[in-house]
């Protein structure tokens, strides 16, 4: 029997402690160390990503390389080193995080801006900058980007935006402590504002692209923003016993108390106040809190309404009520919310000027735009005025499932400054139950640009999910029609990233590609009978190493359809068509496949994307071929098929993976003896039952944060709904409750991987967040050490600092780098 190995992720480390250490002990380190020569220097590619109190010890003064290690390492430090170097490869392509272009004032030429980061693993942090560059159009169809000299550094920002004319630059800075948020204000040539907010007047900005909001009105006289509300007072003691006079003055004879507990937003929100309304003047740089909304509401999303007489003091805003309970929102679409619209605490009305209506019939301060629907959010106004549009998952709110098929909607604003009392919400595109093959499947996306308007004034464009793939939409508001505008050929994914006038400027890539920057124009200058055409832009963005063109130059990718094996036990139509993988190998050069790693998305109602993924290129490229298996409950494929999994998980995604791994091994894809599995979230959940249904077929596992037991889950998670709904299915909601029965616990177990560990003899390697709120550590610690006491071969790594998605630079990289020695021992 081999001990289980138990690392301690350290937060910092140096190659001068890696080598001190390697003359010191001949055993590997869990995170080997990069050579000056190799230092580190980048950030991952865009990629799909698209997902304690038993670790709290103080290991700041430690040694950085400190390991408890029980028996022996499993593979050499020259494994480590080596597979370092390569990863240290993948890592130094960048990412695009936003993108803006500005329309030259005499209408020749735009220039575009571009946000990026890159990781500094040595200081555990990501670069932010900005590279510059010039678009010029020529009369045949041609462009050309003028790419500043070098980027410029975007040190301690928190976020940039733009004025909406391009000749303001907003630049927030949080701190990192209890200093004040500082807010820039620029222009073309010098800094013309800058305001310090103290943490009396609010805390940090949300930067979460969730609840984050910042908009300039149209006068760019104000901006309105998100921001974590005031500290509460908190009790005060002394030598005395409790101070009654308390003050926010330091005093070395007293003590802040804690107070009463807040309840948070769940994962990644931890330590973190409740999202409030405010404004500030940039003349003045006074701020004001916006009055008039409920306590119970957390505020996002914030939007001002159209510049019109009488109606251009409202702001437009999403709110979440949280009377109760707050559950986890990170990735969960599933929690109600609404519209909102509220006068701006600048504004002084005129004598003439109507107000809102609330259901009361009197004026009102806050009103509810979309009171008959259960989601709204993703606020976007068109560009006369007319009309607001949003994006509902009224799919997964209805269901429970955290994420489902989105509709669009749009309502009537309001004319001659008052609003209808029932406003009518008129569907623009529904929820699509069931597509034919090859059919618009259904909107799903999460994000959308500021400005997404093509210059008729009814064609908004975006980016969404379309089977295994991201896809380019162009949607014609007036009535409904949806085309697809990026290649329908491709199979890579496509993402806009800003429009340039009546053109596009997007990112394509695909697991063997890394990332493309593509320019998109009419080619019959016809919005309404649209053809579109891709020019692809070269970019100093996305360079990459010789050593990792090479790598990509000898992989190939395709998309397979996977039929499902018992359609007779299908209870739709959606939920009985052909699932997804995307396999991605080696170009041919003989008979024998490489062996194969399966691998699988968290959620389950996520997908895997046909995108660059460092990760899963440095596996790639250590000899392996992926199967990326989109099992039914995907995101993607229509919602049918994605609420076929509620009420089955343990059993219907298990045996899509399963069906998906014979189809690859019958194609002569796959040797059936040398199959790895790896998974986070939902993805260990299938992994660790994998290895428990099918104990013969895997010969290793990785899994990371993974959900192993639901009956302990359900006790300590942000989302103990999830556990409800994903093993009752829908009425899962009606059962859900803080003190499960024991009946209820007794179907948790039964539909958890920890069932089946009895049969498990596959070597597996166990990553684990200490601060993930999501699926708590202990989850991942009592499957380890249970697989442990039955002899199985397994490695435990715990990233003290690091929650649900273990993205950390460093924990990232060390996270990999340990699967793919992992992997390579088992796979030789």
């Amino acid at each position: 029997m081999e001990s289980i190995h138990v690392s301690i992720a350290a937060p910092s480390w140096s190659p001068e402690l890696a080598r001190e250490r390697r003359r010191r002990r001949p055993t590997p380190p869990p995170f080997p160390l990069p050579s000056s020569s190799t230092r580190p220097g980048s950030s991952l590619s865009r990629s799909a990503a698209r997902f304690s109190a038993l670790f709290a010890m103080d290991v700041s003064q430690a040694d950085p390389l400190k390991e408890v290690t029980l028996g022996t390492d499993m593979a050499t430090e020259e494994d480590y080193a080596s597979q370092a170097r390569l990863l240290q490869e993948f890592t130094n392509i960048c990412n695009i995080d936003k993108a803006w272009i500005f329309r030259s004032e005499k209408g020749k030429g735009s220039q575009a801006m571009f946000s990026i980061s890159q990781p500094n693993l040595l200081a555990n942090k990501r670069r932010k900058f900005i590279l510059s560059a010039q678009i010029s159009t020529g009369s045949s169809n041609s462009v050309s980007f003028q790419w500043a000299q070098f980027p410029v550094e975007m040190a301690n920002a928190s976020l940039i935006v733009p004025s909406p004319s391009g000749s303001k630059l907003l630049i927030v800075k949080n701190p990192e402590n209890d200093s004040p948020v500082q807010m820039e204000i620029w222009g073309q040539s010098q800094l013309e504002k800058e305001f310090h907010i103290p943490q009396s007047v609010h805390g940090s900005v949300y930067t979460d692209k969730w609840f984050e909001g910042v908009s300039w009105n149209f006068d760019e006289s104000l901006i309105a923003y998100v921001a974590e509300e005031p500290a509460p007072t908190k009790p005060t003691f002394n030598s005395s016993g409790y101070k009654k006079d308390n003050s926010n003055e330091k005093d070395c004879g007293s003590w802040k108390g804690q107070g009463d507990f807040e309840e948070g937003w769940g994962e990644t929100y931890a330590g973190k106040r409740k999202p409030a309304l405010f404004v500030i003047d940039i003349q003045s740089g006074e701020v004001r809190a916006v009055q008039g909304i409920a306590s119970s509401l957390s505020i996002g999303q914030v939007i001002w309404a159209p510049s019109s007489v009488g109606t251009n003091q409202h702001m437009v805003f999403v709110g979440w009520s949280s009377d109760q309970r707050k559950l986890g929102i990170k990735y969960c679409y599933n929690r109600p919310c609404a519209l909102y619209a509220i006068k701006n605490p600048f504004h002084q009305p005129e004598a003439n000027e109507k107000d809102f209506k609330g259901d009361s019939g009197k004026g009102s301060t806050l009103y509810n735009l979309t009171q008959s629907i259960s989601s709204a959010f993703l606020p976007r106004f068109s560009p006369d005025g007319k009309y607001l549009l949003f994006l509902s998952a009224k799919s997964a709110v209805d269901s429970g499932a955290h994420g489902a098929t989105n509709s669009l909607h749009k309502i009537d604003w309001l004319a001659d400054g008052e609003l209808s009392l029932h406003q009518s919400i008129v569907d623009v595109i529904p929820v699509i139950m069931n597509a034919e093959e090859g059919c618009f499947p259904g909107l799903y996306f999460s994000s959308l640009l500021a400005n997404p308007w093509l210059s008729d004034g009814c064609t908004m464009i975006l980016t969404s999910i379309w089977g295994s793939c991201t896809v380019i939409l162009a949607v014609n508001v007036l009535n409904g029609n949806v085309s697809r505008i990026s290649p329908p050929e491709s199979n890579a994914s496509w993402e806009i990233l800003s429009l340039d006038g009546d053109n596009i400027v997007a990112v394509s890539s695909s697991p063997t590609d890394v990332p493309q920057l593509k320019y998109g124009y009419l080619s019959n200058k016809t919005i309404s009978t649209a053809s579109w055409s891709w020019l692809d832009i070269s970019s100093p963005i996305f360079k990459c190493s010789e050593k990792v063109k090479m790598l990509l130059g000898s992989l190939q990718f395709s998309i397979i359809k996977i039929p499902v094996k018992n359609v007779a036990a299908c209870a739709t139509k959606g939920s009985s068509k052909n699932f997804e993988a995307i396999f991605v190998s080696t170009k041919p050069k003989n008979d024998m496949p490489d062996p194969l790693i399966v691998v699988l998305h968290g959620g389950p109602h996520a997908v895997s994307i046909s995108s660059f993924s460092k990760s899963c290129a440095f596996l790639s490229s250590l000899g392996f071929s992926l199967l990326i298996v989109n099992y039914r409950g995907s995101l993607g494929f229509g919602e049918e098929a994605l609420q076929s999994l509620p009420g089955k998980v343990g059993s219907q995604d298990v045996n899509d993976v399963l069906t998906a791994i014979d189809h690859a091994i019958n194609l002569g894809l796959a040797n059936p003896s040398k199959i790895a599995v790896v998974g986070g979230s939902h993805g260990g959940f299938l992994a660790t039952h994998l290895i428990g249904q099918a104990p013969d077929k895997f010969i290793a596992a990785a899994v990371r944060n993974p959900v192993c037991n639901l009956a302990l889950m359900v006790g300590t998670t942000d989302i103990p709904d999830w556990c409800y709904v994903e093993s009752f299915g829908s009425e899962g909601k009606n059962h859900f409750t803080e003190a499960p029965s024991d009946e209820q616990l007794s179907l948790f177990y039964s539909k958890s991987p920890i069932s089946h560990l009895h049969k498990v003899k596959t070597p597996t390697i166990f990553l684990l967040g200490a601060q993930d709120l999501r699926v708590p550590v202990p989850n991942g610690l009592q499957y380890a050490r249970a697989l442990k006491e039955k002899g199985v071969d397994c490695k435990l790594i715990v990233f003290p600092h690091d929650v649900h998605g273990i993205d950390r630079p460093q924990s990232d990289f060390e996270s990999f780098l340990n699967i793919g020695v992992w992997f390579k021992k088992y796979c030789k």
